[in-house]
């Protein structure tokens, strides 16, 4: 009794030290990204990068109150999560307009988490981010009790 005690204690230990590394290397949707401060980026497709743990949309934005263009990083789903949605990695060829509703990086870079984004033609593509999503049906409910 007290091996099999003593394997499963090394055996956790083993994994949290294993898994530690795992869960530092990703991030909270709330510690990096700020529910409460929303942007919509009307831009162009720079580049799409299909990598794991998320993929990456690189859009030129131009700010309309100055019309500096900007460079923003828009945080979509893993890979296998867009596959699911009916995506591949040529799904978002450069020069393409899009609209992302997003949410600000806490630290003030150009980088944002969206939930999906749309076309000038009024199509929507989800971008298989989970985390986004929720925080879209958080706000939705927190508008709707105002009511």
């Amino acid at each position: 009794m007290r091996k099999t005690v003593w394997s499963a204690a090394i055996a956790g230990a083993i994994l949290a030290i294993g898994g530690a590394g795992v869960a530092s290397a990703h991030h909270s949707f709330g510690a990096e990204f700020d529910p409460q401060n929303p942007i919509t980026l009307k831009g162009k497709v720079i580049e799409f990068e299909w990598a794991n743990p998320h993929s990456w949309i690189h859009i030129d934005y131009v700010d309309p109150k100055s019309g500096q263009h900007q460079h923003w990083k828009v945080e979509g789903g893993a890979p296998s999560a867009l596959l699911r949605k009916g995506w591949n990695r040529n799904s978002l060829p450069a020069g393409t307009n899009i609209i992302v509703q997003a949410f600000r990086a806490r630290d003030g870079d150009t980088r944002a988490s969206a939930a999906d984004i749309s076309f000038p033609d009024g199509r929507q593509m989800s971008l298989g981010n989970a985390q986004a999503e929720l925080a879209i049906e958080a706000q939705k409910a927190k508008d709707a009790n105002k009511k």
